[in-house]
């Protein structure tokens, strides 16, 4: 690896990181953000919401705008507008200024985080260099979900919340002024490429639309009017997307880029497997501290084996098992380690131990470690040149998409056995931990789904470097 190879490396990790830094950084601030700002407790989820909306929504758009103007250039643009926004939310004095400013972070890490990938792929394309890049990579992202809960507290206590926005502040100039002289220009497609602004008006207010949806399920309730009706408008939306990019001359999203797979598969099994491993590191946090009684700095403390495992597994194993083995065949180890630590989770006892009950878990969630570089190799596979940028946004898309359910099913299923279990007479600790319980054993359900998929789905892709000349169903 060159130098200029590490340097734009360091530089997309930095802007991932920060991505993901504050994804869940805020979580951690939110009862203080409340109390200061004067938040209703249902107001208060949208500095929450408001970023993840705007942020999944805006993925695939944005991948594929990096095609036709240059990657490079959504790069910087997007970091451009998440450090402005960071400053605002860092200054913020009322609850509307605060939200705007998170959804105003959400289109700036849209922007840059829908096009990293595409990047990567093309400045790493020997094998190994780029098996060794996606698992930097891949460690960033672990890195960054577990310092954000920490960094969150610290900044909070020590300082006070305005600091975990303006820490990116730094970051973020830095990233830029670096990401300019480091990464490849590209000049891009054109607009005439794919310029379809009717299409790209349908998947963004699907997506944004399906995204709100799924985030205010715990309020309303999955059979409500509300969530079966916003629901179904979004479900429309995203379906006249799919038939214009099928009927349009220049589509926004090729249609082509389906025909693999590989690239369809991965990210199938991304979004199940994102649905329970994201719900699980939330849902854990919980048990810990509603059940176990631990203080928020003892439950960064005992969830962060779980970061240190993937992390050294993602640095220092994943590119060699990929090189030797294929990402298919790591990635369903890595499936099969997840699936044994989330059925371990299903016998939580109410007085659980942390080493015996707690700890095997935050090691066998190592698998990880495995499953994220493997998925983003296959995920970015099929991608052609001219279409990394789209490949990438709907990587991050699927990912985003993944994790908005996850939450919202197993946090539901959890909160309505707890209700039930309260009504029966259960004292609070006992009813919670079968709510929890239960939750875990979905999460197990969709690790299970995602490990048949790999094995079914995720064989060899003979297809992958042939010439595309016509669009052809996923499966």
């Amino acid at each position: 690896m060159t130098k200029s190879q590490r340097t734009a490396l360091a530089v997309l990790s930095a802007a991932m990181l920060m991505t993901i830094l504050d994804g869940s950084i805020v979580t951690v601030a939110m009862p203080a953000i409340q109390q200061d700002l004067g938040f209703s407790p249902a107001g208060l989820s949208w500095t929450v919401n408001a970023y993840l909306i705007a942020f999944g929504g805006l993925l695939l758009l944005a991948g594929r705008l990096g095609d036709l103007i240059g990657r490079k250039t959504m790069f910087v643009v997007g970091n451009i507008v998440f450090t402005a926004a960071s400053v605002l939310a860092g200054v913020a004095t009322g609850p509307a200024v605060l939200v705007a400013a998170r959804f105003l972070q959400g289109v700036g890490s849209a922007i840059a985080a829908s096009v990293v990938l595409g990047i990567l792929v093309t400045i790493f394309t020997e094998p190994r260099q780029r098996a060794t890049a996606i698992g930097v990579f891949s460690f960033t992202g672990a890195a960054g979900a577990s310092i954000g809960q920490v960094l969150g507290g610290v900044l909070t206590d020590a300082l006070n919340w305005h600091w975990i926005f303006l820490i990116n502040v730094p970051i973020g100039v830095v990233t830029v002024l670096v990401a300019r002289k480091a990464l490849p220009g590209d000049r891009g497609l054109g607009w005439s490429a794919g310029a379809d602004v009717p299409g790209a008006a349908l998947v963004t207010a699907g997506l944004m639309l399906g995204i709100y949806t799924v985030v205010e399920v715990e309020r309303y309730g999955w059979a409500s009017a509300h969530t079966l009706g916003l629901g179904a408008a979004a479900a429309a939306l995203l379906a006249a997307f799919v038939i214009r990019q099928a009927t349009v001359a220049n589509p926004l999203l090729p249609l082509r880029i389906l025909r693999s797979r590989t690239v369809s598969g991965a990210n199938v099994v991304q979004m199940l497997t994102l649905a329970a491993m994201f719900a699980f590191q939330i849902i854990v946090a919980l048990y810990l501290q509603k059940v176990l009684g631990y203080s928020a700095s003892q439950t960064g403390l005992a969830m962060l084996p779980a970061a240190v495992a993937i992390g050294a597994v993602s640095l220092f194993a994943s590119a060699r098992l990929i090189t030797r083995f294929g990402e298919r065949a790591v990635l369903i180890a890595g499936l099969v380690l997840l699936l044994a630590g989330m059925s371990w989770l299903t016998r939580l006892p109410v007085d659980a131990g942390y080493v015996i009950d707690v700890l095997p878990v935050m090691v066998a969630v190592s698998g990880g470690g495995l499953v994220l570089p493997a998925l983003t190799a296959l995920g970015m596979s099929g991608a052609e040149a001219d279409d990394a940028g789209l490949a990438s946004g709907l990587f991050n898309t699927t990912q985003q998409v993944g994790m908005a359910i996850g939450v919202a099913v197993l946090s539901t299923l959890a909160a309505a056995r707890t209700g039930t279990e309260l009504v029966a007479g259960a004292s609070e600790a006992v009813a919670l931990t079968s709510g929890y319980r239960l939750a875990f054993a979905v999460a197990a359900g969709l690790l299970a789904a995602a490990l048949v998929v790999s094995v079914t789905v995720l064989r060899r892709d003979r297809t992958a470097d042939a010439p595309v000349t016509e669009v052809v169903p996923a499966f």
